[in-house]
């Protein structure tokens, strides 16, 4: 579910009314705890976060053009979305956070590989998302991302 939109405001304003308030929460939650110098923008029809041109100027090795992305939420068809690649990078961080998951959560995770899904969204673990936000630095995911892609 592509929803057009040319910011965040206009983004939430525009999904289920009975998700904006989740999907605003989940903005805040990760605003309040991703380190400095990730930018917020619309990135891939989503919410975005990114590191912008001017700390890493190779941006995305698919689309150099486009910023590295990091985090994105998105309000898909059955659910609310929260891509980390983070997760998907570091094996390290992705154990951490299936373990700490259900602290949080009482429901099965509902994960792809940098996906995790929120079918029911009063069960949003806002806290442990804005620890997982903590746990990467820019540095930290420009220095991943350069090994994995091209390392």
């Amino acid at each position: 579910m592509r929803i057009e939109a040319s910011n965040p405001e206009e983004y939430i304003s525009k999904i289920p009314k009975e998700r904006q308030e989740a999907m605003s929460k989940l903005r805040q939650t990760i605003f309040d705890n991703i380190p400095k110098g990730f930018k917020e923008e619309m990135s891939y029809g989503m919410i975005g976060y990114v590191v912008p041109h001017s700390l890493y100027p190779d941006g995305y090795h698919c689309a150099p053009e486009l910023p590295l992305p990091f985090i994105s939420i998105a309000s898909q068809k059955n659910f609310v979305a929260l891509y980390h690649m983070g997760i998907y990078a570091d094996k390290k961080l992705l154990d951490w956070f299936v373990g700490e998951y259900l602290k949080y959560v009482k429901t099965k995770l509902d994960m792809g590989k940098s996906c995790i899904r929120f079918k029911k969204i009063e069960t949003i673990p806002y806290e442990l998302i804005g620890e997982l936000c903590t746990r990467m630095t820019v540095q930290q995911w420009i220095d991943l991302y350069e090994k994995n892609v091209k390392g």
